[in-house]
């Protein structure tokens, strides 16, 4: 018997073999692919960041390592130019437009998702801003900031961006306030909450990771959106965009600076993407997928 189980034994385990493999074999074929798309992803921010350490004479050698790190251009471009001051500008710009963003198109947003209002083609109607070109918009624009006095100013890159920016909020959001269930809020009308105070007690709290979402999302479109800020700011009301392109000059690109002034561009918008991605698609396509 013993001899009979062992050749039994011989012959079926390379059978469990292969089949454990042919389970194996989808899972490490999506790892294997999840790993060459992460390095593509992030390889181009770490030749950015070693570039930010080189010194100039290493810049024309296309290599990772085998240089001396240098600080001279992170503090030639933070300590030695107006480049926080810039980088300042865009935190500006960026929170006039989320938290106007936010306060004109949640309630906007709970209005398509409670009262159906519109219907559905007034739903993609909010959205007719992301289908212009933004140079059709850019000489009304630079005449009513010219005639306020807002011209030159983070104000008036503020304003641009929310005729964008807060349309596609108020499409993000509606998703998000078709999932709070609506008897939480007539439960509180009926215990003598107003439409108002149930929209602003209940519903707001209920879809506060939305409105989180929603926010760092409009952050971040105004952290990169440069059209506006190059034609309306200058100066000292530059935002970061506009700061990255100007050190490409008529002499050459000085690489070193540029690319301490991407990495640190960067960064924010990387860890804001860290927070936003799980209710990026969700929020994105909730809008249409809805009512």
């Amino acid at each position: 018997m013993t001899g009979l189980a062992r050749g039994i034994a011989v012959r079926v385990m390379p059978t469990i073999t292969v089949l454990r493999w042919r389970r194996r074999w989808p899972i490490l074929f999506r790892f294997g692919m999840l790993s060459m798309a992460t390095v593509s992803v992030l390889f181009p921010f770490l030749w950015i960041f070693l570039a930010s350490l080189k010194p100039p004479v290493e810049l024309i050698r296309p290599s990772l390592l085998g240089f001396e790190p240098t600080a001279v251009n992170w503090s030639e471009v933070w300590l030695s130019s107006p480049f926080a001051r810039y980088f300042l500008n865009s935190v500006i710009a960026g929170g006039i437009t989320v938290i106007v963003s936010l306060i004109v198109g949640a309630p906007a947003a709970y209005a398509f998702s409670r009262f159906r209002t519109g219907g559905t083609g007034l739903r993609f109607l909010i959205l007719a801003a992301q289908m212009m070109p933004p140079a059709l918009f850019i000489i009304p624009f630079f005449l009513m900031a010219y005639y306020v006095g807002l011209l030159d100013t983070v104000w008036a890159v503020a304003i641009a961006h929310l005729t964008f920016i807060a349309p596609l909020v108020t499409w993000f959001l509606i998703g998000f306030f078709e999932d709070v269930p609506r008897d939480l809020e007539e439960q509180a009308m009926v215990d003598g909450c107003t439409r108002w105070q149930a929209f602003i007690r209940i519903v707001l709290p209920a879809a506060r990771p939305g409105l989180g979402a929603a926010g760092l999302f409009a952050f971040i479109m105004s952290w990169n959106e440069m059209f506006y800020a190059l034609m309306l700011a200058g100066g000292h009301s530059k935002t970061l965009p506009v700061a990255i392109a100007g050190y490409w000059t008529f002499r050459g690109v000085d690489m070193g600076k540029m690319s301490v002034a991407i990495t640190s561009a960067a960064i924010p918008v990387m860890i804001a993407s860290f927070f936003v991605q799980r209710y990026l698609v969700r929020g994105l396509g909730g809008g249409a997928l809805k009512g």
